[in-house]
């Protein structure tokens, strides 16, 4: 799979071999990690999304689905060079409706909603949402405790789950008996971080959006040396989730 990944915003694999029965993977040498538990700054945010949106366009176009799109698994090189790495969950897609999807895919924080059922495509950009929520202040967006959690915080934020989907949610035996609390008055985040995920941005219309403008007019072959940008250690004190989501909105009004 990865060999068919060539693109400047997806790590390279330099060699792949076996030896005494292991297989082992040889990538670009990462150097160090680096940290910002502040966030960033917008146009450094809006360069770093437009770079993942790229990668994910890549796999998409292939059929292949990330899954698994957080914080770790984004690489930042020494000129803000940004790559995706880690595809041990991602799938082709091109194998068939009959291909084993399995459900618990993603870290959490960074899971769609739909992720509890059939899901495609879309799954990867509600990551990119979360991402963006995350790179304005250094703190998740959805930071949910359990799986439970995670659908109650996203519902407090963006309003109940779409009728097909919590019909699916139900049905599922998982979580027989358990009820996930509607709330009223939601913030709509446009775009990526919508709960319907046939309406949500494919790569190429966020690819080609006007706040991405500039950004196409100069994109920049990717360097070899890659820095890994993370999480920082989860602050205990973890702030209101829709004043962080506010953020996000902010960011996003542009794109909207």
């Amino acid at each position: 799979m990865l060999r068919t990944l060539k693109q400047e915003n997806i790590v390279e694999l330099k060699e792949a071999f076996r030896r005494r029965g292991k297989l082992y993977l040889v990538f670009e040498y990462v150097e160090k990690v680096s940290e910002k538990p502040n966030g960033v700054c917008t146009e450094m945010a809006r360069s770093y999304i437009y770079q993942l949106i790229k990668a994910i366009h890549w796999c998409h176009k292939h059929d292949i689905v990330h899954r698994d799109i957080k914080p770790e698994n984004l690489l930042i090189s020494c000129d803000d060079v940004l790559k995706l790495c880690d595809f041990g969950f991602a799938r082709n897609l091109s194998e068939g409706t009959d291909a084993n999807y399995t459900e618990y895919v993603a870290t959490r924080w960074y899971r769609s909603p739909e992720l509890l059922a059939p899901y495609g495509k879309a799954v990867d950009m509600w990551s990119v949402g979360c991402i963006l929520g995350e790179l304005s202040d250094g703190q998740p967006l959805f930071p949910g405790e359990s799986e439970i959690d995670q659908l109650f915080t996203i519902q407090k934020v963006l309003g109940p789950l779409p009728p097909e989907q919590m019909k699916l949610f139900y049905n599922n035996p998982r979580f027989h008996g358990l009820r996930v609390m509607v709330l009223v008055s939601p913030i709509s985040v446009p775009n990526l971080l919508l709960l319907n995920p046939t309406e949500r941005f494919l790569t190429e219309q966020g690819l080609n959006h006007h706040v991405f403008q500039t950004l196409r007019l100069v994109d920049r072959p990717s360097p070899v040396t890659t820095t890994p940008v993370r999480s920082s250690k989860r602050n205990n004190s973890t702030p209101s989730r829709s004043v962080a989501t506010q953020h996000t909105v902010s960011m996003f009004l542009s794109i909207g």
